[in-house]
């Protein structure tokens, strides 16, 4: 009966009634549905006994946990009797127990919402700036301040050391890190605080200096066995606790050779992350950090910094090949290629030493080297087909600029240096395809230049490999291409230098310095191309077209100064010529044995040949000469001139005036006595006048000659005062006697 009543109610019920009713299921016991039944009831009623809907649930929910407790002492009267003896005040409670907390979950609307306004708003945000610039105040209050004394003591204790003792040098030391970029956040890590200069150099010091050694010993004793010499630091027993202490000590000491300026203190920083590579090994992470920024110290630091950069590098990548030795090269070589976007005399010996840095670690691994070498070679000629392609000027500026032309030069040097292994040997008659197409996209005067840097890359990989490229060729082309007997049209006192430019301007190709620099270069190359086969015993026949092209030139050319170059560079070729086909003629072997012509050659090569002795000579002039380039001195300063020292305009006008003082002083009493005239007297003052005309006259000897003619004009003047003759006297004499008028009279002839 009492389920059939509660189908009929629950039929009678509406949608909305029997939505606010809830679920409550059939087969649940009387006394389990009664607080469920009351519950519509309490639902339909918004305004229950509380006089709000919210007292009504949490009086609800509190009759409804009572009756649970209940049932608890029926069903677990164990629990429920652990309760009784240990929480008795979970079972006695009711309904007015209910905490505040309940009540502040529920908030109620207001009816009517106020406005703020913009003062309130001022003094609100005021308020809660004061707040967090308490709370900062209040963290930093927090932190103990290192002093020189704390310092001073960790050094002593640090002879001992524990790791309690470590992990607060770490912590002080991470908190003077934290100052050079104001990290705010690994202060606030540390519970230490540096303010001073002066505390911040001294714990740079003593980390630097004393505490990896150490840690070495905490580590492993004071005596390390010769096996444990070269492990690792994670074998250490006390490895486990010092772990995170050197993960943060390491981490602080990148930060640290990141933001030094001086070179002096980045250079022992960089000193002692040299000796910690085997503790940076041991954390990947770290060590990744690390390594980027020892590449950009390795690409824009100073010269002492790149070294020990790349000494890092290197150290890492012989320990640990296979994880940190492909993305070493790839930023490497993305580095090499932004520095060089720009050359000049004094970024050239950068360029040149990250040319060789890098083809240093391409060799720790030839098999990385091929892949990367096959790479990026690729690159270069695909850039190539699509200039020859496209044949249009922004595809020629992709292959000619000083990029491009380094990285030929890069890949030259890196051919020639690995290929005795073999491993690389197939990239070198591509990478000299991709070179002498290079030449050929537009050969014209103006890219001279940037051809002559191409055939310097062939003949360092035809000296290196061992390989035989036909370079000659395109250096005879010039020879017959250039007219060097043609007038200049304008004279440049500057010369040309040809190792910082890719091309010439139409100004340039009509100045003689250009044709000057010109035949020099291309002597210079033909000489290095032919003394790296000085030794062949094919020499002869090799150079028999440069030997033509040679006599050829110095029958037209017309300019000594390029006779006389050429001339030197024929009679040494000839010369070797003479030599090999000499040593040839006594061999007992044919042209077909290929080991005894290798053994002949090589031979030869040891004992030198006239061309590569005049060759070496001839480097260490240059290199001196590019030497003062680069340094910006100008070669007349080597030749030891006398200095002429030039006096003060001021110094040389009051020497002259003392020098000449009787000569200008005209206003004297003892001129007015000896020329008996007076200061406006007209004679004296015109042989003065004209003594000063002819010492200006004279350029040689003004000075000389006026001296002695004032002389001579004193000593005349001496003999009349000697006669005794008084100024009126003399005044008298100098007008001469007076006129007189006499009739004219004529004879009968006229």
């Amino acid at each position: 009966m009492a389920a059939r009543s509660r189908k009929r109610r629950l039929a009678e019920l509406t949608v909305d009634e029997f939505l606010a009713s809830g679920f409550d299921s059939e087969s649940e016991s009387e006394p389990e549905g009664a607080p469920a039944a009351e519950a519509p009831t309490a639902a339909r009623s918004p305004r229950g006994p509380g006089g709000s809907p919210s007292a009504s649930r949490r009086k609800g929910r509190a009759s409804e946990h009572k009756d649970q407790l209940s049932r608890l002492k029926d069903k677990d009267p164990e629990f429920y009797k652990f309760l009784q003896e240990n929480d008795q005040s979970l079972l006695n409670f009711s309904a007015s127990d209910s905490s505040e907390d309940e009540e502040e979950q529920f908030h109620s609307l207001p009816n009517m919402l106020e406005e703020a306004s913009e003062e309130e708003e001022e003094e609100d945000g005021m308020e809660a700036g004061d707040r967090v610039s308490r709370g900062l105040q209040g963290k930093k209050s927090d932190l103990a301040p290192v002093t020189l004394a704390m310092v001073e003591q960790w050094k002593q204790a640090a002879k001992h050391l524990t790791p309690k003792l470590f992990h607060e040098i770490v912590q002080a030391f991470q908190a003077a890190v934290a100052t050079t970029q104001g990290d705010q956040e690994g202060a606030e890590a540390s519970r230490f605080q540096v303010m001073d200069s002066a505390v911040f150099n001294a714990m740079v010091t003593f980390c630097i200096r004393d505490l990896l050694s150490c840690l070495q010993k905490l580590l492993f004793g004071k005596a390390p066995k010769d096996g444990t010499r070269g492990a690792p630091p994670s074998s250490s027993p006390l490895w486990g606790k010092l772990r995170l202490d050197i993960k943060t000590y390491l981490s602080s000491v990148t930060q640290l050779a990141s933001c030094l300026t001086e070179a002096t203190v980045a250079a022992a920083v960089l000193q002692h992350i040299s000796s910690a590579v085997p503790y940076y090994l041991t954390f990947p992470p770290q060590c990744r950090v690390l390594l980027k920024r020892m590449v950009v110290l390795w690409g824009t630091g100073e010269e002492t910094l790149r070294v020990l950069a790349f000494l890092v590098l290197v150290k890492v990548c012989r320990h640990k090949k296979d994880a940190f030795l492909g993305p070493i090269l790839k930023r490497m070589y993305i580095t090499y290629v932004k520095n060089c976007k720009f050359t000049s005399p004094s970024a050239l010996p950068t360029i040149t030493f990250m040319q060789r840095t890098l083809t240093e670690v391409l060799a720790l691994d030839s098999g990385a080297a091929y892949q990367h070498a096959f790479l990026y070679i690729r690159q270069l000629a695909v850039h190539l087909r699509n200039a020859m392609a496209m044949r249009k000027k922004e595809t020629y500026q992709s292959v000619y600029n000083w990029q491009f032309m380094h990285c030929l030069h890069l890949w030259c040097r890196v051919l020639g240096t690995l290929c005795p292994s073999g491993a690389l040997e197939p990239l070198i008659y591509p990478l000299a395809q991709v070179i002498v197409g290079c030449i050929k996209l537009v050969p014209t005067a103006r890219f001279y230049p940037l051809r002559l840097h191409c055939l310097r890359a062939l003949t360092l990989l035809s000296e290196n490999t061992g390989t035989f490229i036909p370079v000659l060729p395109f250096l005879l082309e010039v020879f017959q291409q250039v007219n060097f007997n043609k007038k200049p049209g304008r004279m440049s006192a500057k010369p040309i230098n040809f190792a910082v430019i890719l091309k010439l301007s139409s100004v340039n190709l009509q100045e003689k310095v250009y044709r000057d620099g010109l035949l020099e270069q291309l002597c210079d190359l033909t000489l290095e191309y032919l003394q790296g086969q000085a030794h062949s015993i094919a020499f002869p026949e090799l150079v028999l077209p440069a030997v033509l092209q040679l006599k050829s030139f110095l029958r037209e050319c017309k300019v000594a100064n390029y006779c006389r170059q050429v001339r030197q560079l024929l009679e040494k070729v000839q010369e070797n010529m003479e030599y090999v086909r000499c040593h040839r003629q006594a061999v007992s072997f044919g042209v077909s044995d290929q080991q005894a012509v290798d053994a002949w050659e090589r031979q030869t090569r040891a004992e030198g040949t006239p061309l590569t002795k005049y060759y070496s000579h001839w480097r260490k002039l240059r290199d001196r000469e590019i030497q003062l380039e680069i340094s910006g001195k100008e070669r007349l300063e080597d030749l030891n001139f006398p200095e002429i020292k030039r006096q003060r305009t001021e110094k040389m006008k009051v020497e002259d005036r003392k020098e000449f003082k009787d000569l200008f002083d005209l206003d004297s009493d003892d001129e007015e006595d000896v020329f008996g005239l007076s200061g406006t007297g007209a004679p004296g003052s015109l042989r003065v006048q004209h003594g000063a005309e002819e010492e200006e006259d004279d350029e040689d000897g003004g000075s000389s000659s006026g001296s002695e003619e004032e002389v001579s004009d004193l000593d005349d003047g001496g003999a009349d005062v000697e006669a005794g003759l008084g100024p009126g006297e003399l005044q008298r004499l100098a007008q001469g006697p007076e006129d007189e008028l006499e009739d004219l009279q004529l004879s009968e002839e006229d």
